[in-house]
């Protein structure tokens, strides 16, 4: 319990860290960056941008620009760590493939062999299989339970297994759905800023600011873009990896299955 506990929040920390250093990178490139004299007529950040030039009508986005940046950029690095995680939660070789020759030694009773190719194999299912074959010699040698009791005793342990397992799976998923959700409302809050102040410009007594009026139209387009940009990314790879997670699931369910049908026919032989 203790080193699960530790596991925990080992990765609260990395979540946070992760979160304070895209808000900070998110800023000094907002700053540093786009926000440089040399994007700007006369070298003047407060002045107009430098025509044609990105980053200067981007820096105009305002103050919301750099937290959708750091949006975006959390948004990047936990699309790459469920990569990473979710590839090595795969483990070697194909799944299919693996099911398939964990179940014709099962058939054929060779509970060593396949504990060895769950080892070769080292991913989620085949430590969830791997549980289930620890198990499997033991309760047919067990003389003081029933056959049924066996079984579900064999179940119990791959349940427990998959509980373990699931977690990892699914671990951060739940950033990139709130990111999907957010991203989106916090662009609407900088495009409503943007509009306010544009439409101040028009409200200006006499001829209106004409540079207001642009950096107004450009904090509400710039804010609206970054925030549709954040929510479109994170909405289809949440889904990408959520399928992933599901196709996943559904095999270790069904090699969990096949081992406890396996293990109830050999009891009664």
């Amino acid at each position: 319990m203790k080193g699960q506990s530790l596991a925990e929040a080992l990765k609260s920390a990395f979540v946070l860290v992760v979160m304070v250093l895209c808000l900070v990178a998110g800023y000094l490139i907002w700053k540093m960056v786009m926000g440089n004299p040399i994007n700007f007529e006369g070298g003047n950040p407060e002045g107009t941008p430098l025509q044609n030039n990105f980053l200067g009508i981007i820096y105009k986005g305002g103050y919301i620009v750099p937290i959708l940046m750091a949006v975006n950029l959390i948004l990047i690095t936990f699309i790459i760590e469920r990569y990473i995680s979710l590839w090595r939660a795969k483990g070697r070789g194909n799944l299919n493939s693996f099911v398939r020759n964990l179940r014709d030694l099962l058939n054929s009773d060779k509970i060593e062999e396949a504990e060895k190719l769950c080892d070769k194999q080292k991913g989620s299912l085949a430590n969830v299989m791997k549980a289930g074959l620890h198990r499997y010699r033991d309760l047919q040698a067990d003389k003081s339970l029933m056959n049924d009791q066996k079984v579900l005793a064999l179940q119990k342990e791959l349940e427990e297994a998959t509980a373990l397992e699931l977690p990892v799976l699914s671990q951060n998923l739940v950033i990139l759905s709130t990111i999907a959700s957010i991203s989106v409302l916090i662009g609407l809050i900088g495009t409503v800023l943007g509009m306010i102040r544009a439409f101040g410009a028009l409200a200006t007594s006499g001829a209106p600011d004409a540079l207001a009026l642009a950096t107004g139209i450009s904090e509400a387009l710039v804010n609206t873009a970054f925030g549709i940009t954040g929510s479109t990314l994170a909405l289809i790879f949440y889904n990408y990896y959520q399928t992933r997670v599901d196709s996943m699931t559904f095999k270790i369910d069904e090699a969990g299955f096949s081992l406890a049908q396996t293990f109830a026919s050999s009891l009664k032989k």
